[in-house]
């Protein structure tokens, strides 16, 4: 070898060492975040998200103050009216198979801005509404245009969080939408009594386009098959306002490199039935029927609780709507304390599996505080009907109502997330798979409520009711044994 060829062999090595010191001082090379949204922007989209799913939830329960009034001035009985309730839930659970579908497919803030169109052309014609058979009619298509605000928002946080932090996130989700369970019957109850039924759904309307118009401003488009990790440059509609955020990202980081498309999840064809499917996977059907049934009969008992608290202790429109804060306050702090022992429990499990996150049974960490949610649950329930049973002083069939939302919605706060992290590619399905499940079986729960306690007797009825959620435990402790292996033997399920 010769001399020059030494000396250029000894700079190079000098200059490798070189670099390799500056790598060392430097530390190992960071991996690219998830998602390019600070977290104060995330925050931002979670609110908005939260928000937009709160409608579904609000034009429910703002309703349930109004309902003798309404029969009353439609001339048809109190029945009649609930039956609107029982439609209003089943497009609740329809609709997203069709939205949460063509949200996978073709981006979130497209189909946020048409289901929000739909829900305030309806809330308009409610407030027209001068005979039952278009109450009726239009509830449902106020449905659909709302319901599939969950769905959306489940699939914007599983475009932009991470399974270690999306407990907490989807805990917050479902606490924001959860504000109109404790102040939707308070508004409900005022309008009705001072300005009429009517001034319900003018408000709602109002409400509507006001928020749509926030909500194309701030929301940009997530889905991850369309722009990455959202420094993705893309055209048309969508692009607006990602180019926002995406010039918020290059000012924070000068020397980023776009995502390349390539590394992209194909896009997907709109898939109606997929919805469908996910409710027959083995890992999702277990969990699923049981939200279904929890969820059931805590519809079954807001339902009659205007009927039952008007007869038993004779109040009005507002009295019945204070009723409903309990409830509401109970469903957000078991919303907001599950998603944070659900972040914790993965923290925990994730140190024992460090690099193998892959291999962290989901089944077990995400269900195993499942228990303390049912029994909650099953005891309010039972001590509720029994108070308004033999007319023990409001206070405490009030107070079970609180710990009844607690219970609720800490198990669907579990499941919610469960699913998002079972299905990460399709957590709109997901999630309207879900929604569908629930809704459709608190649809004949709501339709039977009342023939049931006028058959058999309040305290009667809703012992029944519980013993039900009491057997319905067995099928959580049966997707705990057999989740993992099930998971084992997929090889052809894109479960994450």
């Amino acid at each position: 070898m010769s001399e020059g060829s030494s000396l250029r062999g000894a700079s190079a090595s000098v200059e490798t060492a070189g670099a390799s010191h500056k790598d060392a001082i430097a530390g190992p090379i960071e991996p690219p975040p998830y998602c390019m949204y600070s977290k104060g922007e995330t925050s931002l989209l979670i609110v908005v998200v939260s928000i937009a799913a709160s409608f579904s939830g609000f034009a429910s329960n703002i309703y349930f103050p109004s309902i003798p009034t309404i029969a009353a001035d439609l001339s048809v009985p109190v029945e009649l009216v609930n039956l609107t309730v029982t439609s209003y839930m089943v497009f609740q659970g329809l609709a997203p198979t069709f939205w949460g579908a063509l949200a996978d497919a073709r981006g979130r803030r497209i189909t946020y801005i048409l289901t929000f169109l739909v829900f305030f052309a309806a809330c308009v014609s409610l407030a027209k509404t001068r005979n039952y058979a278009t109450l009726i009619t239009i509830r449902a298509l106020q449905s659909t245009g709302s319901a599939s605000s969950i769905a959306l928002g489940a699939g914007v946080i599983g475009d932009i969080t991470t399974r270690a932090e999306r407990g907490g996130f989807m805990g917050i989700f479902q606490a924001g939408m959860l504000v109109p369970v404790a102040i939707g019957p308070v508004i409900g109850g005022g309008l009705a009594s001072s300005l009429g039924w009517r001034s319900v759904f003018w408000f709602l309307a109002i409400y509507a386009g006001v928020f749509l118009i926030v909500l194309t401003l701030v929301l940009p488009e997530s889905l991850r098959a369309l722009v990455g990790d959202g420094t993705l440059r893309v055209e048309g509609f969508i692009s607006y306002p990602l180019v926002i955020y995406q010039r918020r990202y290059r000012k924070r980081n000068p020397n980023f490199t776009a995502q390349n498309r390539s590394e992209l999840p194909p896009k997907k064809p709109i898939d109606i039935l997929g919805s469908l499917r996910m409710l027959t996977n083995k890992r999702a059907i277990l969990v699923i029927s049981f939200l279904a049934i929890y969820y059931t009969i805590w519809q079954m008992s807001i339902t009659v609780l205007s009927s039952l608290l008007k007869t038993t202790y004779g109040l009005d429109e507002t009295q019945i709507g204070l009723t409903f804060i309990a409830n509401g306050v109970g469903s957000m702090v078991g919303s907001l304390l599950t998603g944070k022992l659900l972040d914790m429990d993965y923290a925990r499990t994730k140190t024992k599996y460090k690099d193998c996150e892959e291999d962290i049974p989901l089944d077990y960490v995400r269900l195993r505080t499942m228990w303390i949610w049912s029994a909650m649950q099953i005891i309010s329930v039972l001590v509720f009907g029994w108070m308004l049973d033999k007319g023990i002083h409001i206070a405490v069939p009030i107070v079970c109502t609180f710990f009844t939302g607690w219970g609720a919605m800490g198990i669907q706060s579990t499941v919610s997330t469960y699913m998002v992290d079972l299905f990460p590619e399709g957590s709109a399905s997901a999630s309207a798979a879900v929604n569908l499940a629930r809704c459709l079986l608190g649809a004949g729960g709501t339709a039977a409520a009342m023939p049931i306690l006028n058959a058999i007797g309040i305290g009667w009825g809703f012992t029944m009711l519980a013993a039900i959620m009491l057997a319905a435990i067995g099928l959580i402790v049966a997707q705990m044994q057999l989740g993992r292996k099930w998971r084992e033997t997929e090889n052809n399920n894109p479960i994450a």
